[in-house]
Parts: C-alpha cells; sequence; structure tokens
C-alpha cells in the first residue's frame, strides 16, 4: 500500500485531474437539479424522459471507444481540450425547447463527458503509480464538491426564476474556466494506444472487466440517484425546487466529504472490505430514501448513501490502475471506465424506465438491489490480486 502523503503534496500531484473532475461534477450537478425543469421545457413525463435520455450513454460510449486514440493525438493537450469541449456542450440542453433535439443536445454532452472521464482517470492512475500516492478518492470528491456546488447553484438560480438556458449557461461558464486548470506541462498519458508487438504483459486480462463492473454498479445506483433524487423529493413528497436541489446536493456534498475520509482509509483497510462495506451502508441509504415519507427523511437516505457509494468507484478504478501490467496500464482504466459508465449514463434512462412503470420509490430499491452484488464481485478482484 501506499502511504499517507500531506494533503498540499496530493493537491500537488492531483492539480490538473482534479480540476477536470470538478468541471464534470459542476455540470452534472447542475444538469441534475435543473432536469425537472428541463423534463416541463420539453413536455415529456418520467417515461419519455428516460427514453429522450438514453442516446447520452451511446455517444459517450462510441467517445470512450475513440478516447485512447483521441488522448494519444492530442498528447498534453487531451485533458483541457476535453474539458474544454465538455463544458461547452453542457449548455446546449437548456437551449431546448422541443422534444426532438433534446437526445441531440444531450448526446453531445455524453460524448464530451466519456471522453474526458476516460481521460482524466487514466492520467490519475498514471500520477499514482509514477508517484506512490492515492489520488482516486480525492479526486473522486473533487467531482462531488463540484456537483454539490452546480446543483446548490441551481437550486438558487432556479429559485429566483432563472430559465433553464441562464442555469446551464452558467455552469458551463464555470466549467470552461476549471477546464483551463486542468492544462499541465507534462499531462500527456502515456500508454493509451495498443503496442503492436501483442505480448502478455501488454494484455489487459480480466482485471478491467471485473473492476469495470464494480464500477457499473457504483456509478448505476450512484447516478441513478443523483439524476431522480430532486424529482422524488418533488413529485413524490411534495417538496419545492429548493427543496428537490437539495436531494442530490446533500447526496454529493456526504460523498465528497466521505471520498476525502476514505483518502486516508485506503492505506489502512484491505481493498475488498472497502468494497464490501461501502456497498452495504449505500444499499441501506438506497431503501430509507425509497421508504422517505418526507424530504427530510430522503435526505438521510441519500446522506448514508452517499457515505457507502463514496469508496466504490475510486477504490475499483485505483485496484485497476495497482493490477494492470505497467505497459497496459492506462487502456486498462480507460476499459474500465468504459464498463463503469454503462453504469453512470445507463442508469438514469434505466430507472427512469421504472420509475415511469413502477413509482420512483421501487427505482431505488432496485439501486438497493444492485449495490448487493459488489459483495460478490469484490471477492473476486481480490482473487486477481492474488494472481
Amino acid at each position: 500500500m501506499f502511504p499517507a502523503p500531506s494533503i498540499p503534496r496530493l493537491l500537488a500531484a492531483a492539480r490538473a485531474p482534479l480540476a477536470a473532475f470538478a468541471a464534470m461534477g459542476v455540470l452534472w450537478g447542475s444538469f441534475a437539479a435543473v432536469l425537472p425543469d428541463l423534463k416541463a421545457q420539453v413536455g415529456v413525463d418520467e417515461t419519455r424522459l428516460g427514453l429522450v435520455l438514453l442516446p447520452t450513454p451511446l455517444a459517450a460510449v462510441l467517445a470512450m471507444l475513440a478516447a485512447p486514440m483521441i488522448g494519444a493525438a492530442l498528447g498534453r493537450v487531451a485533458l483541457p481540450v476535453a474539458a474544454a469541449l465538455m463544458a461547452a456542450a453542457f449548455a446546449l440542453p437548456g437551449q431546448v425547447t422541443v422534444v426532438w433535439a433534446f437526445p441531440l443536445a444531450m448526446m453531445c454532452a455524453g460524448a464530451t463527458t466519456g471522453l474526458t472521464d476516460v481521460l482524466m482517470n487514466a492520467r490519475v492512475s498514471a500520477i499514482e503509480n509514477a508517484r506512490g500516492l492515492h489520488l482516486m478518492n480525492l479526486c473522486h470528491a473533487a467531482y462531488s464538491f463540484g456537483y454539490a456546488g452546480g446543483a446548490l447553484l441551481t437550486g438558487a438560480m432556479r429559485g429566483a426564476g432563472w430559465p433553464p438556458a441562464w442555469v446551464m449557461g452558467s455552469c458551463a461558464l464555470a466549467a470552461g474556466l476549471l477546464a483551463l486548470a486542468s492544462a499541465e506541462r507534462d499531462g500527456a498519458i502515456e500508454g493509451l494506444r495498443k503496442p503492436k508487438d501483442g505480448s502478455v504483459s501488454t494484455r489487459l486480462g480480466l482485471v478491467p472487466l471485473i473492476g469495470g463492473g464494480i464500477v457499473l454498479i457504483a456509478f448505476l445506483t450512484e447516478n441513478a440517484a443523483e439524476s431522480w433524487s430532486a424529482l422524488h423529493i418533488e413529485k413524490t413528497l411534495g417538496g419545492s425546487p429548493e427543496q428537490g436541489a437539495m436531494g442530490p446536493a446533500a447526496l454529493a456534498l456526504t460523498m465528497g466529504l466521505a471520498r476525502l475520509g476514505g483518502q486516508g482509509l485506503v492505506a489502512r483497510i484491505s481493498p475488498t472490505r472497502l468494497l464490501t462495506g461501502g456497498a452495504l451502508v449505500s444499499a441501506i441509504g438506497a431503501l430509507g430514501a425509497a421508504l422517505a415519507v418526507s424530504p427530510a427523511m430522503a435526505y438521510a437516505g441519500f446522506i448514508v448513501m452517499g457515505i457507502g457509494s463514496s469508496v466504490i468507484a475510486p477504490t475499483a478504478f485505483s485496484l485497476v490502475g495497482r493490477l494492470a501490467a505497467p505497459a497496459a496500464r492506462a487502456r486498462a482504466v480507460a476499459r474500465a471506465t468504459l464498463y463503469g459508465y454503462f453504469g453512470y449514463f445507463f442508469g438514469p434512462p434505466s430507472l427512469g424506465f421504472l420509475a415511469g412503470t413502477f413509482g420512483l420509490r421501487f427505482a431505488f430499491v432496485f439501486a438497493a438491489a444492485m449495490l448487493m452484488t459488489v459483495l460478490v464481485l469484490a471477492p473476486i478482484m481480490a482473487r486477481q490480486d492474488k494472481g
């Protein structure tokens, strides 16, 4: 296990990917909190909203498949360019007033998010292993804090009567400034291209598949809760727009703080115990949100859910980078990101269909059931460690 260095050293080492993680958090936090207004603006119900969101993950998957090639071509500017494109793309959904154009706008957001996510996770893994540091929890905490900030700012803007175009545009501008901070002099991500010799040391094996499966479950439940919590509080529990925005904000803030705590835990607790413990706690929180009868009870469920979920994805990503062969590390992280973000992007549309058919409460019960499968995958990942 890596040692636990000082916070200033960690921040200095991870400065560029931290900015990219925070930018992505701001954008998705704003989107989750403004989703009720976007839904009304294009005139769809929950089921149709899930349908028009479906192209988003498809675009993201295509971008993730192309990310290693694009990242290698752009070199050291790959991450800031991807983050800047992502910021610009998120201004588009707020401009849309007709349902047919909404999937096109979300495809732009999904594609640029997928590209950025592969590159920033690969960059963090490279820094971790080059400098002997744990950085994944810190960087994912930046996403959570950015998400909470975007959600809270959006709640305030919605409460003041701002239309979605102004809300999304303002958060896109903030994310664009963060994208500028993600530039670094030596930011090239090595190992994105597949070596031509095909040697055993460059093969990916099962590590990214298993790790990506764990990340998939974590992100499916995490992002589904983030995206649908505002609607759950406002529609199911009768909360106000400000109370609705507090749902994703409470989840994200909790996850950010817990990830900062997890930054120290990863050096003291085995990854398998961290993964299984986090999944159990998160499942309890999801059930609490499903059974809530008031916004306050829902907040409590989201907080517990955030504490558990906070450590799952960063721990899995870090394990993939540590267990993969050095020559295949960047591609292994990119592949795990691709698998994992099937959950990140397909989670909200999937729960949208479930919510439209069975209600929002059932959607959170389903999230709890999915989290329990981490108890099966984590030991399998541990056996890869022994191998």
